[in-house]
């Protein structure tokens, strides 16, 4: 084959995977400014709306099935081949993007979006290898650094594309991934390379993942159905203890099954286990951020969601800027100074809110260094906190460790804005400023602890200096992901 042949297959090959990571990426942004829209559409009657706890579940269904299944569709994909493996996960998330544009009501939505979730699963783990696969050796830095880069690109246009779209109607959300699944199932036929199965015998403990499910599921619905039913009430007290028996089952059997589908023991190294400890904080601290700032924007200063959109750029805008610059000095200065400081940026991101948040919209003065403060903040600690745990993993654990880690990453974002949902109540408007407060206080609580995680991570591991710059690139993109 000519090189200039290989060269435009490669470059098929790689527009069409990094056309689909961009899609998924897109869509949380998207979702989240599409959120009080989708409120209003459903609403029983003029004068009611869908309370803020069963609209979460728009966002909790898809954060859910993809902290399940991302471990077994990445095993799927070593065993079975990658190529199936993706082009499937991108069929089934332009299926189920479709669904969600059709869906009749709120729980048809939450359906297809949890359907969504399992192509976005078999996607997510299988696109860097595909990548890698097209390209050759000496490409492979820059194919991982354009892989990270898509997340930041998503990040920073989605606020935007979601307010437009949304002015037409919030359906356009899920309808604009038809056209692009589309396309890149047509090329992705023809121009992604096979590559060798990896793996054989049985698949992960899929038991295992029913019950991560039930029991995350079982904790947000206690968590956003307790501020209507009352926190001691029947119906709330069997959700949380289901929850508790279903994470003690699922802790009970990780550690046992021959094939489990989280490495729980793998929490025992000090560096990944604290990093994984940061993550799960930051991550919660993150979700509360992002949903609450839209929520405010739409529902108490009664912007349009274009108008809430642009507003929210310069927060995710700046995370791929600070994570770049700052490469070179957690490379000298290791994970945990940049931990720490990051940490401390996002609290102050969230004091800042508490402090200056006004029913009269001034942006200037509240969102806007907010949202500086807090993309800082994010740039600095989410990528790194992950670059700390999967770097310290031996080489044949590093690829079950990020599946973890990322799946860590789903949960938190659950449990966050199921938080989020507690504190503030199920009906949001100007009642609620004293909610909104309190929140964002958790978040920045949740925030000096990553912060502190960072300042253990300096001082167990001192020499520590340098991360893989794979796993660096992997880490950047994780904390734009879902």
């Amino acid at each position: 084959m000519s090189p200039s042949v290989w060269f435009s297959k490669q470059r098929r090959a790689s527009t069409v995977i990094l056309l689909a990571v961009f899609m998924t990426n897109l869509d949380l942004w998207i979702v989240n400014v599409a959120l009080p829209a989708m409120g209003s559409s459903f609403a029983p009657s003029p004068g009611r709306a869908v309370t803020l706890g069963s609209l979460s579940w728009v966002l909790n269904a898809y954060a859910i099935a993809l902290a399940a299944l991302l471990v077994v569709a990445g095993r799927l994909g070593d065993r079975i081949g990658q190529r199936p493996v993706f082009l499937t996960g991108v069929t089934v998330f332009t299926l189920a993007s479709l669904a969600c544009a059709l869906a009749p009501n709120l729980w048809i939505l939450v359906a297809a979006r949890a359907v969504q979730a399992v192509g976005a699963a078999a996607q997510l783990p299988t696109s860097l290898a595909l990548l890698l696969a097209s390209v050759p050796t000496q490409g492979r830095t820059r194919a991982t650094r354009n892989w990270a880069a898509v997340g930041g690109l998503a990040a920073a246009a989605g606020p935007v594309a979601g307010g437009v779209l949304v002015q037409v109607d919030w359906r356009w959300v899920f309808v604009i991934n038809v056209p692009i699944g589309i396309a890149t199932v047509a090329a992705g036929l023809r121009a992604l390379p096979s590559t060798a199965r990896k793996e054989q015998g049985r698949l992960p403990d899929l038991p295992g993942a029913v019950l991560i499910t039930l029991a995350v599921a079982a904790l947000s619905g206690a968590l956003v159905q307790a501020p209507d039913w009352g926190w001691l009430d029947g119906r709330s007290l069997l959700l949380f203890t289901l929850a508790l028996v279903g994470t003690a089952a699922f802790t009970r059997r990780s550690l046992r099954h021959s094939r489990p589908l989280f490495e729980l023991p793998l929490l025992r190294l000090p560096q990944f286990g604290a990093a994984s400890i940061g993550t799960f904080v930051f991550g919660i601290a993150f979700a509360i951020m992002l949903l609450s700032n839209v929520l405010w924007c739409q529902d108490i200063w009664h912007w349009s969601a274009l108008r809430t959109g642009v507003a929210m750029v310069p927060g995710p805008a700046l995370v791929p800027v600070v994570t770049l610059l700052t490469a070179r000095v957690a490379q000298r200065l290791g994970h945990g100074p940049l931990i720490t400081t990051g940490g401390l940026f996002f609290a102050a991101a969230m004091l800042w809110r508490t402090c200056f948040a006004s029913l009269e919209a001034d942006y200037w003065l509240d969102l806007l260094p907010s949202q500086v403060l807090g993309g800082v903040g994010v740039g600095l600690a989410l990528g790194t906190l992950v670059a700390a745990g999967v770097s310290s993993l031996p080489g044949h654990r590093a690829a079950t460790g990020s599946a973890l880690v990322n799946s860590v990453r789903q949960i938190s974002a659950t449990v966050g804005v199921a938080l989020l949902v507690a504190i503030v109540g199920t009906h949001v408007g100007p009642a609620q400023r004293q909610g909104f407060r309190a929140a964002w206080l958790v978040a920045a609580a949740l925030s000096v602890a990553t912060a502190l995680v960072g300042a253990h991570l300096t001082r167990a591991a001192p020499h520590t200096r340098k991360a893989p710059a794979a796993t660096a690139a992997q880490a950047t993109r994780l904390s734009d992901t879902h």
